[in-house]
């Protein structure tokens, strides 16, 4: 029985990881075409991941993000690749590691997460 559920939980987290991808690629105005051409994978092959019959790889995950401009983190979250509540850093600590943001940006975000909560960072 134990087999089963996982198996189940496993589809759902395909499932999940597809639908996040469609939402997040829509949400950019991006086409199914210009997604996979962008990740350097098939359309075929993108289309069979958003409808969950395929389960991508951490790699192909991590083409993905890079496409769509996410964090890979949350796709493997998603795909059942990392445990949700080990694998979060805090706040500051995404902040700091973001290599996106210039220095003044981090320094205006931390100080408005930090107004936020309560505390002094």
């Amino acid at each position: 029985m134990l087999a089963l559920c996982d198996i189940v939980l496993t589809m759902k987290q395909i499932s999940d990881v597809g639908q996040y991808i469609r939402h997040q690629r829509e949400r950019s105005a991006m086409s199914l075409r210009k997604l996979a051409e962008t990740a350097g994978i098939s359309n075929p092959y993108l289309s069979q991941i958003e409808r969950g019959l395929r389960k991508p790889s951490a790699e192909i995950l991590k083409s993905l993000a890079r496409a769509l401009s996410i964090s890979a983190e949350t796709l493997y979250e998603r795909a059942g690749l990392l445990d949700e509540v080990g694998a979060r850093r805090d706040v500051p600590d995404a902040i700091a590691a973001d290599e996106s943001l210039t220095k003044a940006q981090k320094t205006a975000l931390l100080e408005i997460y930090s107004s936020f909560i309560g505390h002094e960072e």
